[in-house]
Order: C-alpha cells, then sequence, then structure tokens
C-alpha cells in the first residue's frame, strides 16, 4: 500500500524554507571564518580555506546517519538544531560565540539538505523558490542581515521563519508516515503517477518498482546553484552595484536611482526558466547563457554586471529545469534516497571548494575568473545530461505546475524586487547651495568590508566611529561579496551618512576604494597600481569636491598593496604621480591605508610629491590592529595651501582599523 503525501507542494516548501534558514546561517559563517576563527590577509589563506571546507567534507557523513536512524527523525532534528542557530544568530553575539553558533548551525543545515533529499524526489521547484526567496529576501532589508539588526522587528521575522520550517518538517514527517531508516526496504513502494509528480515526496523507508523517482543529478546542482545565485545572478548587492556603475565615468561608480532594478528581471527569469520544461530544441540555450553571464562576470568590463547577472539567472533557471528532466536509473528506494543525499551534500561540498578557491585568491594571488566559469560548465554538463543513463521524458510527464502559477510567481517576485528597489533608492543628494565651508572634516577609514574585531557586521559602530564627517574616504569597501554575506556595505554605509559615493573597483567590480561627500563631486577618475607582487589589486581614486564660487578640492582615495616583505614604494610613486597630476594645482588631499609607516621609502614618497603629513602634529598616531594600536598605516597627506588641525585616531572597534580624521582649513582665493 502507498503511503500518500498530505499536501501537494509540502515539500517543494520545506526545502525552500529551509534553503532560505541555512543561506541565512551561510552569511553568517563564511565572514565569520575570515574575521573571528583567522584574519584575512594575515592568517593563511590556506588554514581559512581548510577550515571551512573541513565542515562540508564532514557532512559526507550524514547519508550513512540517514540509513542508520531514518530520513524524518534525522531531518527533524537537524532542522531544529538549524532553527536553533538561526535564532541564537539572531542576537548578534559576535565573537567566538558567534563561530560555533554558525559553524554549528551550517552542520545542521547540511545534515539537513542531506536528508530533506532522501525524501524529496523532485528537488528543482523547493530549490528554485528557496534561492529567490533568499534573495529577495535580502533585497527587501536592503542586504543587511536580519541577524545584525539586533531589534524586535528582526527577532519577529526570524522567529515566523523558522517556526514555519519547523511546522513544515513536522508535517512531512506525518505526512510521509516515515517510521523506519532509509535503508529498509518495504515491498510495494510505488505511488500514483499524480501524486508523485505533484509533490516529489516519497516515504524513504519504502522501495518498488516506481519509486525511484529522480535521482541525484538534480540534488548534485544545489551547491553550484546557491553558488552562482549568490555570488552574482540572484545578488541584490551585485544588482545594485552593476547600477552604480551606470551611473558613473570613467571606470568610477556613483549612486544610481533603483540600484536593485536588475533583480526584478533576473529573478522573474530565473522563475520562469526554473519551472518551465524546455522544448528539446531549446535544450542547448540555458547551458549557453549560463556561460556567457559567468564570462562576463569574471572577465567582462563592470558596466557589462547587469548584463552577466540577468543572462546567468536566465542561464541557470533553465539549467535547473533541464536537470529536473532526467530520471535516475529506477532501483530500490533506499538506493536512491542515499545517492541523492551524497549528491546534496556533494553540491555544497563543492560549493565551499569553488567559494574557497575564488576568494583565495585575493589573498594568494591568481587569476580566478575562470573559477564561476567551470562552476558554470559543471552545471551545464549535468544539465545537457552528460551522465544521464536514462532517456529524457516529454515536459508534460514532468510538469507539475502550471503556466498560471510560473507566471504569477515570476510577476510576484518582480514586484517584490522593484519594491525593494523603490525602498532602498538611495536616495542621496548633494548641495552646495549655501556656499563654500570655511573648514571641512575629512575621515579617512579602512572598513574591512563593515566587520568589526568582534567578527559582527555593525553599521552603528562605523557610523559613529566616522561621526559628523563633510568627506570621508573609505578602503576595503566590498559590494557583494559572497564571501562576506552579499552586503553592499557601501550603499548601507552612504546612506545611513545620507552621503553621494563615488566608487572605484580595485580587487575585481565588487571590492575597492570610495570616496562620500556631502558636496557634489566632478571629474572622478581611478588608475590601477602596478601590482609588483601584490596578491590583491590596487588603484587610486581621484574625485574633485565641488564647494560653488570656484572653490574646490581635489580628493585622492587609496590603498596600498604591498608586495610580500616590502615597501609599497612602486604603488607610492604611481599614486603620488597620478594626484598630483589629476590635482593640476587644485589643494589636493590624498588619504587611506597606506601599509606603510613614517620614514619608510614609500611614505616620503609624497613628501618628495610636495604633499605634508596631515596627522605630524599628533604622531605617533598608531591604527592598527584596532583593539590594540601599534602601526602607523593609516594618514592623510595635504598639498601646502591646505592648513591641516585637530587630527586625531577615532578609538573604534568597528574595524580592524581605526579611522584618522583631521579639519582642513580651505585656502580662502
Amino acid at each position: 500500500m502507498s503511503t500518500v503525501p498530505r499536501h501537494r507542494h509540502l515539500g517543494t516548501a520545506t526545502l525552500a524554507l529551509g534553503l532560505v534558514v541555512l543561506t541565512d546561517v551561510l552569511r553568517v559563517f563564511l565572514p565569520s571564518v575570515i574575521t573571528i576563527f583567522g584574519q584575512a590577509a594575515s592568517t593563511p589563506a590556506e588554514l581559512l580555506g581548510a577550515f571551512a571546507l573541513g565542515w562540508f567534507v564532514l557532512a559526507l557523513a550524514a547519508p550513512a546517519l540517514l540509513r542508520w536512524l531514518g530520513a524524518g527523525p534525522v531531518g527533524l532534528a537537524s532542522a531544529v538544531v538549524l532553527g536553533a542557530a538561526r535564532l541564537a544568530l539572531t542576537a548578534a553575539p559576535g565573537g567566538r560565540t558567534q563561530l560555533w553558533l554558525a559553524t554549528a548551525g551550517l552542520l545542521a543545515g547540511l545534515v539537513w539538505l542531506a536528508a530533506t533529499a532522501a525524501r524529496v524526489t523532485r528537488a528543482v521547484p523547493g530549490l528554485a523558490f528557496g534561492l529567490t526567496a533568499g534573495g529577495l529576501g535580502h533585497a527587501l532589508f536592503g542586504t543587511y542581515d536580519l541577524v545584525w539588526w539586533q531589534q524586535w522587528e528582526a527577532w519577529a521575522v526570524s522567529v515566523g521563519l523558522v517556526a514555519l520550517l519547523l511546522l513544515a518538517e513536522v508535517a512531512g514527517v506525518r505526512g510521509t508516515g516515515e517510521v523506519q531508516p532509509a535503508g529498509v526496504a518495504g515491498a510495494a513502494g510505488v505511488q500514483p503517477a499524480g501524486v508523485a509528480g505533484a509533490a516529489g515526496v516519497q516515504p524513504a523507508g519504502v522501495a518498488g518498482a516506481g519509486g525511484a523517482g529522480p535521482g541525484g543529478q538534480t540534488w548534485l546542482l544545489a551547491g553550484p546553484a546557491l553558488l552562482l545565485a549568490g555570488m552574482l545572478a540572484l545578488s541584490p548587492a551585485v544588482a545594485g552595484t552593476a547600477m552604480s556603475f551606470w551611473s558613473g565615468s570613467a571606470g568610477t561608480a556613483g549612486p544610481p536611482l533603483f540600484a536593485l532594478a536588475p533583480l526584478s528581471l533576473a529573478a522573474a527569469l530565473f522563475l520562469i526558466g526554473a519551472l518551465t520544461p524546455p522544448a528539446r530544441r531549446w535544450r542547448p540555450l540555458p547551458p549557453a547563457l549560463l556561460l556567457v553571464g559567468t564570462v562576463l562576470f569574471g572577465y567582462g568590463s563592470p558596466t557589462l554586471l547587469a548584463v552577466a547577472m540577468v543572462l546567468t539567472a536566465a542561464g541557470l533557471g533553465g539549467c535547473l529545469a533541464l536537470a529536473e528532466e532526467a530520471p535516475t536509473t529506477v532501483g530500490a528506494c533506499g538506493r536512491a534516497a542515499t545517492r541523492r543525499a551524497y549528491a546534496a551534500v556533494g553540491g555544497m561540498v563543492a560549493f565551499a571548494v569553488a567559494t574557497v578557491l575564488y576568494y583565495a585568491a585575493y589573498d594568494i594571488g591568481y587569476p580566478n575568473g575562470a573559477i564561476p566559469v567551470l562552476v558554470a560548465v559543471l552545471v551545464g554538463l549535468i544539465a545537457l545530461g552528460r551522465f544521464r543513463t536514462a532517456p529524457v521524458p516529454s515536459p508534460e510527464a514532468v510538469a507539475t505546475i502550471s503556466t498560471e502559477v510560473r507566471l504569477v510567481s515570476a510577476t510576484m517576485a518582480a514586484v517584490v524586487a522593484l519594491a525593494a528597489a523603490w525602498a532602498h533608492g538611495p536616495w542621496l543628494v548633494a548641495s552646495n547651495r549655501e556656499g563654500p565651508p570655511a573648514q571641512v572634516r575629512l575621515v579617512a577609514y579602512n572598513i574591512r568590508m563593515g566587520f568589526g574585531m568582534d567578527g559582527r557586521f555593525d553599521l552603528a559602530a562605523l557610523e559613529a566611529a566616522i561621526g559628523r564627517a563633510d568627506v570621508v574616504v573609505l578602503s576595503e569597501v566590498d559590494r557583494g561579496w559572497l564571501l562576506n554575506g552579499g552586503h553592499d556595505t557601501l550603499h548601507l554605509l552612504a546612506d545611513r551618512l545620507q552621503m553621494p559615493y563615488v566608487f572605484a573597483p580595485a580587487a575585481g567590480a565588487l571590492w575597492g576604494d570610495a570616496v562620500l561627500s556631502h558636496w557634489p563631486v566632478r571629474q572622478a577618475r581611478t588608475r590601477p597600481l602596478p601590482a609588483v607582487g601584490a596578491p590583491t589589486g590596487a588603484q587610486a581614486l581621484g574625485v574633485t569636491v565641488d564647494f560653488s564660487e570656484g572653490v574646490r578640492l581635489a580628493v585622492v582615495s587609496t590603498h596600498l598593496q604591498p608586495p610580500p616583505g616590502a615597501d609599497p614604494v612602486v604603488q607610492a610613486r604611481a599614486v603620488a604621480e597620478f594626484a598630483t597630476g589629476y590635482a593640476d594645482g587644485a589643494p589636493l588631499v590624498v588619504a587611506g591605508d597606506f601599509n606603510t609607516e613614517p620614514g619608510d621609502a614609500a611614505f616620503t614618497t609624497f613628501a618628495g610629491a610636495g604633499l605634508r603629513d596631515a596627522l605630524a602634529s599628533a604622531r605617533p598616531l598608531p591604527t592598527s590592529p584596532a583593539d590594540d594600536p601599534r602601526a602607523q598605516i593609516d594618514h592623510i597627506f595635504v598639498s601646502p595651501e591646505l592648513t591641516a588641525t585637530d587630527p586625531v585616531a577615532v578609538p573604534s572597534t568597528a574595524s580592524d582599523h581605526l579611522p584618522v580624521a583631521v579639519t582642513l582649513t580651505l585656502p580662502t582665493n
């Protein structure tokens, strides 16, 4: 006798909810590795990667646990641990507590995913809705995760999300009637065709000729799809950054209107592609779109980032639909469930490997543009059925979601994304109507992607450290790295400060330096700096602040990257040459993280270019590390016509550097 699920799409809903919660935990775990377990750029990247990867590899033991205890009990228990970790992280504990809570939540989430794979044969609808919901939820909150809010609203939403997941898990276990381990075979596991196709859920302990359902191929895509969606296709931070490059000039980016607008098209195309079984003649199109999108992301101009995002989303959705067409070899249900569990965890191991390889390149120094392309190739190969062992059924045989539902889902996704774009603008306006000021307060700050010494993403602390600055020069600005949680830190901070910005990429399109100003800025320019053996890219960004009435100030933002064991002299010379040429006689400020001490050759290069140390009267003025400052590596240099007063390093642990600030008296003429 077959067991019929009580709700048609319970498996889809459970998978989607769990994927959202797991993604939330991942957005805390990944940055915790590089800010709490170790320190990026100082702890060996190999050690950081091994720590992160080890937990994914450990989860490969989950399928054996499922065969021993059963997918239902293990899935429910791991969902409880995942939910508890997610709620505990909402308290933003920081430090080692945060690291181990996120680690426990990640491991529980991976075990839960394996248990879900053992029970849910149709993975694509749940993956599609879960990835889309995760991206849209992140967009609605402006890429500022609820776990960092420390407000009652965050607790309310978090509790509701976890409660829904646990209710779905309980209903799923009861609905399948699973009471025995996944490896135990029953006598007659054949389900009615309409039920199996609709719900995609089967009792893990029942075997039969018709009970295998789709195998591990679709579940193997869970990890790669999560990577490509979070890194590019459904990332609201990437959407905003892409739009900002269309608002900038000469390779720079400025605050756009409706920054998140590309996400609406990307989410709609992704959902339609994933939920629509493709016609046979169009089968090569989704892998081709996915490949082109990732190539543009890895090797294209930043101005093509929006195109790369939309193409990747459309291609990824279509590839998921293609993979859903391919069934596994018919066999015992217990063996098929185990294969799906291994495939799900194996796909997440692939996620971890690709993530580590991609972001470690910025610490070790090797080209990484090919990594998302290789992930896209893997997805395309699976989607095209290179490992297919059975004939492809017709689209009618696998279609479970009506055209109306597909269109409504895609339309709702687009509307939600547009609502997020309207809500988060950014609506930033600079004005010089009041005329030029006599003095301006300038702050230079390496913000370490927004993460403090305790590993928390604390925008309020960053805002407090910057204070009432008029012009802000930022280093280590992250605009969407999945490694750091997928935040657009610049957008979030600029919105809090109500200061328009100019951004210049230094290491890929999403990481670099910025200048924020209450006054309008003109003539933005950027120049890449010679690498000379440094693993991380560097640049010099020049902007001209227009105070009106002919009063202007040239500001150059940079972050020198020293070659191993050497002073960044070559880059310092390049910055000095660029800055003096860019200013062209106007009052000039050069500020940022120079990774050089007073008296070093790179430091004295700026004196040789006619600039003065604006912090000289307060020396020694150590700025790093923030909790025990010893190194003087953050500096402000000014041209002789500017008078610098009140230099200070502001005490704060909102980053691993202290901000340095100075008041500049502008020339009267």
